[in-house]
């Protein structure tokens, strides 16, 4: 089911009798300008934008192939087309093409410039190496046996260095962080000084000198390759070990419903931070539903529309007239809200008992329509398979002849519980197809749908983010400190993040002597032994 077919699908009925009233509304509204102040009596709604889906709408254009409503038929579809862009989504998709475009750019520069770092830190030892026998071979003192063991030393120091490299820093980037990482920066600034500055030193001392001791050559380029495994140790301890040790607390609130989680981090800036949160919400936090906040939304529009305010005076004549008007209105809508507040808790009330008894009553008609569904299938043995004379299905075959039989009580528990934008119809088939397959049983088919679930177990191009914003006061690259606030902000909703350092603990020891575990029977006269 789509996104829009939650405010589109609608009863041809219900759209007549909408219409109908928006008709009475104009008239009315023809008739009363023509007696009232334009100025004081007219109120202007600015609407924003509807908010796009996580992905943009290529995503959902290409799912609403299949009918939206596809547990019933009787339904109207409204005239309003899916191509039609306004200014904001023209501003929205260039602003994405230009900030792609730089991202793929500065990705780039910074792998040319790690390969380019790279093959000057492996190919330096072994120029090292053969620059004497090119320049000056018939100078160079034969050095045997000893030097074919450096030859050897350097080959698997070399080839172990590489390993290393490639399980630390080749590996897929996980996401694009709006700053450098510095200990990166660092590391790679350290290897060029110390590349140049073995380069330097053998262009003065080697080259022209024009050394004929090729041993002390081949150990110069020996303590080059140890140097830079040493350097490899440091990466490793800057990148890897420093962040395991947990040293502050976060608390992370999404901005729209409250959801709270909290995590142990140890010393990351803040950019690498927001990093590890965004990862951790997307299996941790449930799914984010704006349908569900639309209630209290609607609820206050509704009591706010039924107020009106008259003008039992006139039109004012002059501004100041007016002004005061408007202001003696403002504070008689005021005044009514808050005497209408004293009876909304009542309303609320009843509004939420009626709510979780018709979802009570949609899951008890979904459950039992879901174990009768399971209840015409059966799993064939290898014995059985010769003798079947009956139509053998594959497991999607098999989901998609039971799906019919609960497909009207699984959409109108999802309307009810406000998810129908959530499951499509081919993922609830591949879900029950799944199911089949593995011999689950029909509570754990529902599970899926009874209780929300995390991000990643819904449709990953549908609702996972690629673009975050990170907004923090203090500089992305400075490390977590006690009291650090910073958001990540989405299309829907944003993560307010605040981190609490965990306090020093001082444990102290007591010993107890293990003979001193002795007691004694108290009796008394009315004890029963």
């Amino acid at each position: 089911m789509d996104t829009e077919s939650n405010y589109s699908g609608y009863s041809h009925y219900s759209g007549r009798s909408r219409g109908s009233h928006r008709h009475g509304d104009r008239s009315r509204d023809r008739h009363k300008s023509r007696s009232k102040d334009s100025r004081s009596e007219k109120s202007v709604t600015i609407n924003t934008p509807p908010a796009e889906p996580l992905l943009g709408d290529s995503s959902v254009r290409g799912e609403q192939t299949q009918d939206d409503n596809w547990g019933e038929t009787t339904t109207a579809v409204t005239g309003t087309s899916e191509h039609s862009l306004s200014q904001e989504d023209i501003v929205r998709i260039t602003k994405d093409l230009e900030d792609s475009v730089g991202l793929n750019c500065r990705l780039y520069l910074t792998r040319t410039i790690a390969v380019i770092l790279g093959l000057l830190v492996f190919l330096t030892p072994l120029a090292f190496l053969v620059l004497p026998h090119i320049l000056w071979p018939e100078k160079l003192q034969s050095c045997g046996t000893a030097c074919e063991g450096l030859y050897i030393s350097v080959a698997f120091k070399l080839l172990i260095l590489l390993l290393a490299v490639w399980a630390l820093f080749f590996r897929p980037a996980r996401a694009g962080l709006p700053r450098v990482f510095v200990f990166r920066v660092l590391l790679a600034v350290l290897v060029l000084l110390f590349v140049v500055s073995y380069w330097l030193f053998y262009s003065v001392r080697i080259l022209d000198a024009k050394d004929e001791n090729y041993q002390g050559i081949v150990q110069y380029a020996v303590s080059l390759v140890d140097a830079l495994l040493f350097i490899h140790y440091l990466a490793v301890v800057l990148l890897e070990l420093r962040q395991l040790q947990p040293c502050f607390s976060v608390c992370v609130t999404r901005s729209t419903d409250g959801t709270t989680r909290h995590y142990n981090l140890g010393q990351l800036s803040i950019q690498r931070a927001a990093l590890a949160i965004i990862e951790n919400y997307y299996s941790d936090f449930p799914i984010h539903n704006p349908a569900l906040l639309s209630a209290s939304k609607s609820r206050a529009a509704k009591h706010l529309a039924g107020l009106k305010v008259y003008n039992v005076d006139g039109p004012g004549n002059n501004a100041a007239a007016s002004a005061g008007l408007a202001q003696s209105q403002s504070r008689a809508m005021i005044a009514a809200a808050a005497r209408r507040r004293d009876t909304s808790h009542n309303e609320l009330y009843y509004e939420e008992v009626e709510h979780e008894k018709r979802v009570r009553k949609r899951k008890a008609r979904l459950v039992v329509a879901v174990e009768e569904a399971f209840t015409h299938i059966k799993r064939m043995q290898d014995d059985e398979q010769k003798k079947a004379p009956g139509d053998v299905m594959d497991p999607r075959e098999a989901a998609q002849a039971i799906f019919p039989s609960m497909a009207r009580a699984l959409q109108k528990y999802l309307r009810t519980t406000k998810q129908q934008h959530c499951h499509s119809m081919e993922s609830i088939q591949q879900h029950l197809a799944f199911c089949i397959t593995n011999n689950m049983t029909p509570k754990a088919f529902l599970e899926s749908y009874l209780t929300p679930g995390p991000t990643l177990q819904y449709n990953q191009n549908h609702w996972m983010a690629r673009r975050w914003t990170l907004i923090s006061e203090a500089s992305v690259t400075s490390g977590l400190k006690d009291g650090t606030i910073f958001l990540l902000k989405c299309v829907d909703f944003s993560l307010v993040v605040r981190s609490k350092k965990i306090p020093y603990i001082q444990m102290s020891e007591e010993y107890i002597d293990p003979k001193s575990h002795k007691f004694v029977l108290r009796l008394q006269s009315e004890t029963s032994v």
